[in-house]
């Protein structure tokens, strides 16, 4: 169950994952791997036992689909909807149908936030989980989402702000320049926000794709987000270049 690979700037740095150093949220930090699973998880108590549990299961229904369907794995456009398949199945078909891509584009966005949902139903009443960039986040007061993009001049420079109101909520990243998963543009990031974490993710290697080393391509791939249903807002970083469209709250960061 592996994304195909995408170019790398740093791929040792990117492995490290040092952006998870920055920002802890005044949170407890949890790390949980399993085979390409890797998660960084806030919460108030520790729960590596609860979430390995979860991303276990996720993982089982993922890989046994994958098994008697191999299109589900391989395929770069969306596929029709099955009834039958598990929920984390049906999660990234109805996310890729949105957004025009294959469905293993919503993988890590599905994992997320189905770790992220069942600890709340656990008791949790804060908690966010990180799997590769993308992100479910559910809080009880302000967060601030930093957008990491590469090489860019802008990276760690901006971010999010997210407000009670707007979650859970997830909020996913795309990049031609860093990541391990398949982008066939050049942005050095795609940052969606969304209700569902899921069509997030797709939605944020959709908008990727959109972006190219001409300057006009970061509004072109604005509009496309404007057709895409379920989106609440979008950043895209390219070079020096920034564009954003929806209900997103840009603020500075800390250096």
């Amino acid at each position: 169950m592996k994304r195909r690979p995408r170019r790398k700037k740093n791929p040792q740095a990117y492995r490290e994952r040092s952006y998870r150093r920055l920002h802890q949220a005044g949170l407890v930090a949890t790390e949980v791997r399993l085979m390409e699973t890797d998660l960084h998880i806030l919460a108030p108590v520790p729960v590596e036992d609860r979430a390995l549990v979860v991303v276990t299961e996720v993982r089982r229904q993922l890989e046994e689909y994958i098994a008697a369907h191999p299109v589900f794995l391989d395929s770069l456009v969306p596929l029709a909807m099955d009834d039958h398949a598990p929920s984390p199945v049906r999660d990234m078909l109805a996310a890729a149908a949105l957004a025009g891509v294959g469905p293993m584009a919503a993988v890590a966005g599905v994992i997320a936030e189905a770790v992220g949902v069942a600890l709340l139903r656990q008791g949790l009443d804060e908690v966010i989980v990180e799997n590769g960039g993308d992100v479910f986040v559910a809080r009880r007061q302000e967060c601030r989402i930093g957008i990491y993009a590469g090489e860019s001049v802008l990276s760690g420079r901006v971010g999010l702000l997210l407000r009670p109101p707007q979650m859970p909520c997830g909020v996913c990243t795309s990049s031609g320049s860093i990541g391990h998963s398949l982008s066939m543009g050049v942005a050095d990031a795609v940052v969606v926000q969304a209700t569902s974490t899921a069509l997030a993710d797709a939605a944020a290697t959709r908008l990727g794709n959109e972006v190219s080393p001409r300057p006009e391509s970061i509004d072109r791939a604005l509009a496309v987000a404007r057709t895409i249903e379920g989106l609440t807002g979008v950043v895209i970083v390219s070079g020096d270049r920034m564009g954003a469209w929806g209900g997103v709250e840009l603020v500075p960061l800390a250096s």
